[in-house]
């Protein structure tokens, strides 16, 4: 018995198993989207390959792992609090229900949980794009107290979008308003604009916004607004759509620079 066990883990739909010795520690790694075995231990290659012969499915290639990138250097260069990488969809609301939470015996439902929803449905839509050369960052924090709700970097280009709860209700947007349901209209497209600049000014390039709606009943537009995509949550998959502008290196440039925190502290 070598003692080797196979621990697989998940990251935005990814699958990667990692082979870990008696002590915790990885000797190895299978990535099953491109049947490759990476090996840290080189010497324990008969081993590895027997503790992962019950997952293998199909021809795999064995070899040390590959060496990292420019970008890849520079998020290892960044300290885990600066890193935004880590985040999940909604991060500083989760924070913010933990730390305050609604009194058990509310009247109304806590809007927070509500935009907590919206934003978690339409982050798992976008990190599902992520085995296609796509990247998502979720809750990045701006100064002054915004937030972009998410940031997707990938071969078409760079989009902010903005989640916004509709569940069942008819939403109605006559640019810049959005009216959501009986409630008051609010200019959400100048704001999510405003947002869009600032994340262009900082990552020094175009960026293009995205309102998300979360399961409305119904959705009208008046007018196609001025550089704006509208989508249902469900549509978010379809900007992997969008025609290649990005070369692979710059998409891993712009990932490495939009994770770090830094970077949206000059704004």
């Amino acid at each position: 018995m070598s003692g080797l066990r196979v621990v697989p883990t998940w990251r935005h739909g990814h699958e990667r198993l990692y082979v870990c010795g008696p002590d915790g520690g990885n000797i190895a790694w299978y990535d099953r989207e491109t049947g490759r075995v990476n090996l840290i231990a080189e010497d324990r290659e008969a081993d590895v390959l027997e503790a992962l012969e019950p997952f293998l499915t199909g021809p795999v290639t064995v070899g040390p792992p590959p060496a990292p990138t420019p970008a890849e250097l520079a998020r290892l260069t960044l300290h885990p609090d600066d890193d935004l990488a880590p985040n999940r969809p909604g991060e500083a609301l989760l924070v913010a229900l933990e730390r305050d939470p609604a009194p058990a015996h509310r009247l109304r439902p806590d809007p927070r949980r509500r935009a907590l929803t919206a934003e978690q449905a339409a982050g798992d839509a976008l990190d599902r794009l992520e085995g296609a050369g796509w990247h998502t960052l979720h809750s990045i924090p701006l100064p002054g107290g915004d937030r972009i709700h998410h940031l997707l970097i990938g071969p078409g280009g760079l989009c902010v979008v903005h989640a916004l709860y509709a569940r069942k209700q008819r939403v109605r947007v006559t640019d810049p308003m959005v009216t959501l349901g009986r409630h008051d209209p609010e200019p959400l497209l100048r704001r999510l604009r405003a947002t869009t600049d600032r994340a262009s000014y900082a990552l020094t390039a175009e960026i293009h916004p995205v309102l998300a709606l979360v399961d409305p009943a119904d959705l009208r537009v008046t007018a196609p607004p001025r550089g704006v995509r509208i989508l249902r949550h469900t549509d978010l998959p379809t900007l992997a759509r969008l025609g290649a502008v990005l070369k692979p290196a710059d998409v891993e440039a712009l990932h490495a620079m939009a994770r770090d925190r830094g970077t949206w502290g000059k704004l």
